[in-house]
């Protein structure tokens, strides 16, 4: 974000809290991180959706297959349909193909930062070839849909609550396009997530996400307008930055900034940081130097009132009025990348500290799942 961009924004913000946010060198801070992460994924080789499969997926060998997270066999019929224990992850759903996406997205945004900071071919070669395997070749590529995302056995072969599993595509995109792609593999990709978007848009698994009035719907959005940033559609575009502000903010945020469909769960805190990253992942994306961040509903909803409830939260979680997570609870938060946008967007050098002192590299697998923002020299 340049400088000018501040000063128009801010000129009646005290100079201090102005020079702390600008003082920040983002480059200076990830160098070290990024270089040592990027350079051991150069050994890394790439394993797509085609590397397993799954004897309950109705799909074929190019299809992605998940299943329902919260979704165990019912004790009084083994052999019946699955129930509903919500924010009880079950360990024995096929979880292969959401592993190597993951994989994915933290193998190819490490070797785009790395290519920003050194400019050596090495590593945007490597993350092509990732690229490649997952979205062009023949014999590796994925189908660009999720018909078979978060299935559940004995009730449903896919899902639209599946399309939440791409959303780890959103910094993979990102970074396609700030990697210096050779233009025939960056026009492949392109086309892939151009027809995916196709898709998230016109079958009805698509459009049932979209409404949701969770963050399922936050997560659609995020997806479809970073999708969108890669392949050009400024149409949808547009839509997604109209319905930002005339769905997600007004149906989603409380008068205090609370997220109500998210506090009614059993992990309240984890999924409260869930859909204010994802809010975060739009308003990033689709605003013109933090336009976004500081638009606000006559009422003043908006992303600023958002953070202002959840970063005491976040600073202190031991205030948190609601009761603990059911699972993972010792794990939040980490790194959110809101802190690091409303920081710098809202000039508020207390976010960043925050940011800062957060762990940007959390090993455990769930805590990844909803964390999908991990290199933000590729959003700064």
């Amino acid at each position: 974000m340049r400088r000018r961009d501040f000063v128009s924004g801010a000129l009646a913000l005290p100079a201090a809290r102005l020079g702390a946010v600008e003082k920040l060198n983002l480059a200076e801070v990830e160098r070290g991180r990024v270089m040592r992460a990027a350079d051991r994924y150069l050994a890394e080789q790439p394993v797509t959706v085609t590397a397993a499969s799954s004897s309950r997926s109705a799909g074929g060998r190019h299809d992605f297959f998940s299943e329902g997270d919260y979704w165990w066999p019912d004790p009084q019929h083994p052999d019946g349909p699955y129930i509903q224990r919500d924010g009880m992850s079950n360990p024995d759903n096929f979880l292969e193909h959401r592993r190597a996406m993951v994989r994915l997205s933290l193998i190819v945004p490490a070797l785009a930062a790395a290519y920003r900071i050194t400019r050596q071919r090495k590593y945007s070669e490597h993350a092509a070839k990732h690229l490649r395997a997952w979205f062009v070749e023949p014999a590796t590529a994925m189908n660009p849909n999720l018909q078979y995302a978060q299935a559940i056995k004995g009730l449903f072969t896919g899902r639209g609550t599946g399309i939440i599993d791409t959303l780890h595509l959103v910094e993979v995109a990102r970074a396609a396009s700030r990697t210096g792609l050779a233009a025939a593999d960056l026009e492949g990709v392109r086309k892939w997530f151009a027809a995916y978007t196709d898709w998230m848009n016109t079958h009805p698994y698509g459009t049932a996400e979209r409404d949701a009035k969770n963050n399922h719907g936050t997560c659609w959005v995020a997806q479809v307008a970073a999708f969108c940033e890669l392949t050009g559609n400024a149409g949808l575009t547009a839509y997604c930055r109209d319905r930002f502000r005339t769905v997600l903010v007004p149906n989603q945020v409380a008068p205090d900034g609370s997220f109500p469909e998210e506090l009614r769960r059993t992990k309240p805190y984890g999924y409260s940081l869930f859909n204010l990253d994802a809010l975060g992942i739009v308003a990033q994306t689709l605003g013109n130097s933090g336009e976004l961040w500081k638009w606000q509903l006559p009422d003043g909803r908006g992303m600023a009132r958002a953070m202002e409830y959840m970063y005491p939260y976040m600073l202190n979680k031991k205030t948190w009025p609601l009761p603990p997570d059911v699972m993972y609870d010792d794990q939040w938060p980490v790194r959110q990348p809101c802190l690091l946008f409303a920081g710098l967007a809202l000039v508020k050098p207390e976010y960043i500290a925050l940011w800062r002192k957060l762990d940007a590299d959390p090993p455990t697998e769930e805590v990844l799942r909803n964390f999908p923002l991990r290199q933000p020299l590729l959003w700064v």
